[in-house]
């Protein structure tokens, strides 16, 4: 099962490495991973995305509230949540019904495109894992040149929030 763990930490040097290296360590895999400081600068904000059953996440909160830089752990996906990734993709678009054809994909899934030249568009878009999974199937129908994804970041519905 997909979950999304987020926490806050202290920020500092080294902090990132001590989260990622416990994954490593007992062999769960990161999925995705974003961290950036928060309102307050001397903290930072860590979202990840894992796979595994109720004992496998458990285990994974428990290991990570054992670190002294974890102030607060939250599994978001335990909870009502909001959660967005952005993407940038570079496709060709040559002739004119291919580049009408993306900008159809484009404006059904609410993607904007950012760049063009002669031959490519480059569009940006932001969704949850499904609704950016669809739109790269959906892109699909020209030649990707390049992808990059931001990775998943969310944030728990209501009044709860992530706070120290």
């Amino acid at each position: 099962m997909r979950r999304i763990i987020s926490m806050l930490l202290e920020n500092e040097p080294g902090e990132l490495s001590r989260v990622a290296g416990l994954f490593s360590a007992r062999a769960y895999n990161i999925e995705s991973l974003t961290v950036a400081v928060t309102e307050d600068p001397t903290m930072s904000r860590l979202t990840l995305v894992t796979k595994g059953d109720d004992a496998h996440i458990e285990q994974i909160l428990k290991q990570i509230n054992k670190l002294i830089a974890v102030v607060k752990v939250v599994d978001l996906s335990a909870n009502p949540h909001i959660e967005r990734e952005l993407i940038l993709i570079k496709v060709i678009a040559k002739g004119n019904s291919q580049r009408d054809e993306i900008k159809r994909l484009v404006d059904i899934f609410e993607a904007e495109i950012i760049g063009v030249t002669d031959s490519t568009y480059t569009v940006q878009m932001t969704g949850d894992a499904d609704q950016t999974d669809s739109f790269i199937s959906a892109i699909q129908i020209a030649e990707i040149v390049e992808l990059a994804r931001s990775g998943v970041t969310g944030i728990s519905r209501g009044k709860k929030g992530l706070k120290g």
